[in-house]
């Protein structure tokens, strides 16, 4: 999997990968050599990828980095515990109405991605170093949810959405290699 190729090449004793797209999410548990030993991914909805976090933003009137940045500054968090993107949404307006701080509902958003990340891991297993990946990446709630989650702090590219293409570029390097 060209992920974990990445993750290794950046980070060489990398054993396990977050990966938070738009559209889905992975967590994959890397072998001492390196190769995908065990995998979890969530590809039936939203819930726990960046399009999760577009839809939140936008319904608390923020766009994404200002609603990462934002969810730093709660003061305590407010469970949004639907996994369902439609049902949390109708969550976080009934928490609106409810008179919530923005900070607060944001906060609660980004620890529902954590919880269903972590339920991925539990599948697979999370251990350190673990390294951080997709768009998600760049979301300082996000990594920080994660970080506290796991209790293991995340290693995380400088272009994070970039690193299914380098492992795809690592794996056309190597295949392109003449045989000796």
């Amino acid at each position: 999997m060209s992920i974990g190729l990445c993750a290794r090449h950046l980070f060489p004793k990398a054993a396990t990968v977050l990966d938070i797209g738009g559209q889905d999410s992975k967590v994959i548990r890397l072998s001492p050599e390196g190769k995908v030993a065990d995998f979890a991914m969530n590809d039936k909805c939203a819930a726990g990828t960046g399009r999760f976090l577009e839809v939140m933003a936008r319904t608390l009137e923020m766009d994404l980095e200002t609603m990462g940045a934002r969810s730093l500054l709660s003061r305590r968090s407010l469970p949004v515990s639907s996994m369902c993107t439609v049902f949390a949404e109708s969550e976080v307006i009934s928490l609106i109405a409810s008179g919530a701080s923005p900070e607060d509902i944001a906060w609660g958003v980004h620890l529902a991605i954590a919880n269903r990340i972590a339920a991925l891991a539990d599948r697979v297993g999370c251990v350190a170093p673990a390294v951080m990946t997709g768009g998600v990446a760049k979301n300082p709630a996000a990594r920080k949810a994660l970080e506290d989650r796991f209790g293991i702090p995340l290693l995380v590219p400088e272009e994070p959405q970039l690193a299914g293409a380098l492992g795809a570029a690592l794996i056309a390097r190597e295949k392109s290699r003449p045989a000796n």
